[in-house]
């Protein structure tokens, strides 16, 4: 049986290995500075929908519906996701993205845990 390949992480620091911190597919709640990354709100519509919040500067994008939103996600670009509470959403979200070849990561407990780091939040 051949090995299959799997796409490279991308890293900005030139040498990418494991331990990079550059390809940690998470980022603490309080490190986000929403006005110097892209950042992307993946909650279920329904969990979008019920909440009046948001991180400043951040574009909702339907998770169910990464196939007609992955193709313009800037690839130069360091992207952060985040759901309700950092799980299988932002994961499935972020492996996506990753493949793809986009340099992504999601909040550490999602939105929640940003909220309780004191981060700040805007009405939609």
């Amino acid at each position: 049986m051949e090995p299959v390949s799997q796409p490279m992480k991308r890293c900005g620091c030139g040498t990418p290995s494991e331990k990079c911190e550059e390809l940690a597919r998470t980022i603490q709640p309080a490190k986000l500075d929403p006005d110097r990354t892209l950042v992307f709100d993946v909650r279920r519509e329904a969990d979008y929908t019920a909440s009046d919040e948001i991180i400043p500067g951040a574009m909702w994008k339907n998770p169910d519906k990464i196939d007609a939103w992955i193709g313009a996600v800037p690839r130069t670009l360091d992207v952060v996701v985040y759901c309700v509470r950092g799980g299988a959403v932002s994961n499935n979200v972020v492996d996506r993205l990753q493949a793809a070849g986009v340099k992504a990561r999601f909040i550490e407990g999602g939105l929640e845990a940003y909220k309780a780091a004191g981060g700040k939040l805007a009405a939609k």
